[in-house]
């Protein structure tokens, strides 16, 4: 993952990044251009640009940090509700096969918590919090493993084909026998 904690910025750069539109600020009091302070702060005009437009409408709080862009809608107490819900199996929410599947988990938070999640959200909001995809223990019981090395050695390389060509080709564009 690309932040230590699953998305968003970490305390100490969320307060660097404050501190720069603050100090841009200062230089907009200033009255210095956005190019200039563009390359003083190290950041693209366009940034420079909005943090400019920000602070003629609403003074220098508006450049303050907002805090996290998307909290968890899910508290930790919460979570290790669905934990014991998710614990109990698919069977107990009333589904006959006993996989859950991330649409699953969703209509059991819609259920359960009222809340509505993407697949994608329900992904992140699992990841988060230490879940991950996983694979069947076991095979199926019908599996033939012999039937399927035979497969694989007999009528999958027939179906993929050779990768080679049967002649050796040419680096020229038309044909050598072309008009």
């Amino acid at each position: 993952m690309r932040y230590p904690q699953g998305g968003g910025l970490t305390a100490e750069r969320q307060q660097f990044r404050e501190e720069l539109r603050l100090q841009a600020a200062e230089r907009f009091a200033l009255g210095e251009g956005s190019t200039a302070v563009a390359r003083d702060l190290r950041v693209s005009v366009r940034s420079v640009q909005r943090w400019r437009h920000a602070w003629t409408e609403d003074g220098p709080r508006s450049l303050r940090s907002q805090g996290s862009a998307s909290l968890p809608r899910l508290s930790d107490q919460q979570f290790a509700q669905l934990e014991a819900e998710l614990a109990k199996g698919p069977a107990a929410h009333g589904w006959e096969d006993p996989r859950w599947t991330l649409a699953r988990v969703r209509t059991v938070i819609g259920r359960r918590f009222h809340l509505t999640y993407t697949i994608q959200g329900v992904r992140k909001l699992m990841v988060r919090n230490g879940w991950s995809c996983q694979v069947p223990a076991r095979r199926a019981m019908e599996r033939d493993d012999d039937a399927v090395a035979g497969w694989v050695k007999e009528v999958w390389p027939r179906a993929e084909g050779s990768r080679r060509p049967v002649e050796p080709g040419s680096s020229s564009k038309t044909k050598l026998a072309s008009p």
